[in-house]
This record gives C-alpha cells, sequence and structure tokens, in this order.
C-alpha cells in the first residue's frame, strides 16, 4: 500500500466536536474545540488543547472550572458558530438555554445530550495550544441517551471533525464489540 509523507501532523481520526464551557468576566461563554479526549479513568479526567488567545481559556484559567458539552449531530450550526466568533466581540451566553450543575462557574448546555463539569488540575503550556487537564466532577446524560443506564453513543449521536476536510460529521456503523471481537484471532496477521 503506497503512503504519502505529510510531515509532522497532529492527526487522528476523528476527533469530537464538543463547547467548552466557562464563566468570563461574570458570562457564560461557549467556544468549539475539537482537540478533547479522556486523559484519565481514574479520577476521570479530560483534557482540551486551546490556543491561548482565546477568551473561553481567559475564564477557565480565572475561575479553575469549565464544562464540556457534547452536542449532538443536529446542532452542527450553533457549535460552528461558536467556533468562528469570539466571545470578546459577541455575547454567547444567551446561543443555547443553559443549567448549572455542582460547580458555580462551569455553565451547561441543556440542549447537548452529554455534559461534564470539570475543575481544571493541569495547564501545560504546548507553544499555539495551553492543554488543560480538568477533572470530572459531575456527568449529565440525556436519558433518552442511555441503554441499560449507560451511555450510547448512536443515541447521543455526536458531532465529530474531519481535521484532514474540515468537514463535521456523525458516528457510523457498528462494526465489532470491544474488547470481545478481537479474540477470535488468534495469532498473527491474517
Amino acid at each position: 500500500m503506497k503512503k504519502s509523507r505529510l510531515g509532522p501532523e497532529a492527526l487522528l481520526f476523528p476527533t469530537p466536536s464538543v463547547l467548552v464551557g466557562a464563566m468570563v468576566d461574570g458570562r457564560a461563554n461557549f467556544m468549539t474545540a475539537a482537540w478533547c479526549g479522556i486523559a484519565s479513568s481514574k479520577p476521570p479526567a479530560i483534557s482540551v488543547a486551546i490556543r491561548g488567545e482565546r477568551h473561553t481559556l481567559k475564564g477557565i484559567r480565572a475561575t479553575a472550572e469549565f464544562s464540556i458539552n457534547v452536542p449532538s449531530a443536529s446542532m452542527v450550526e450553533q457549535v460552528d458558530f461558536c467556533g468562528i466568533y469570539s466571545g470578546r466581540k459577541v455575547d454567547k451566553s444567551s446561543v443555547f438555554d443553559l443549567f448549572t450543575g455542582d460547580l458555580e462557574h462551569a455553565p451547561l448546555v441543556a440542549s447537548c445530550p452529554v455534559n461534564l463539569e470539570c475543575r481544571m488540575r493541569h495547564t501545560l503550556d504546548l507553544g499555539a495550544h495551553t492543554l488543560i487537564v480538568g477533572e470530572v466532577i459531575q456527568t449529565h446524560v440525556n436519558e433518552s441517551c442511555l441503554t441499560d443506564g449507560k451511555p450510547d453513543a448512536t443515541k447521543v449521536d455526536p458531532l465529530v471533525f474531519s481535521m484532514g476536510t474540515g468537514n463535521y460529521h456523525r458516528l457510523g456503523e457498528v462494526v465489532g464489540m470491544a474488547f470481545s471481537i478481537g479474540k477470535k484471532r488468534k495469532g498473527g496477521k491474517k
């Protein structure tokens, strides 16, 4: 199989499109981020890479609290809006219906099927981005997105981003059961 060399790029597929929420100067603000992922299971932690000039980062640094809101694919227009416009110039506090959870400075988007309240634990300056690691203090999931009491990605219908094309997508079909399908293989390459 022929490969093309692209040089050093942070290229993973897919990346989640999330709304990072923070209180900035007393007002709820949200930014779109695609560089977000699980950092730890115990304690549960999320990492998100944020450009240093982002308005939301100012609020996270000031309060050490933030939210990660996982939008469904149907929210693509609002999510893209929050990625295009800075909270320095546009008041994004009224784009969504909001609710509060356990943390005072972590605004939550009611229409997102999954919401994580996070307390900042670490920051790491990586050049163009600052990596924020937050401990998940509380998780909120729409009951309609649960199967047997557990979050179901198909029901959440998360919005994902393709770094290569710059397009938003939704998840596709189930192709196998984790920690199970691999048991069919007993040896080396097939």
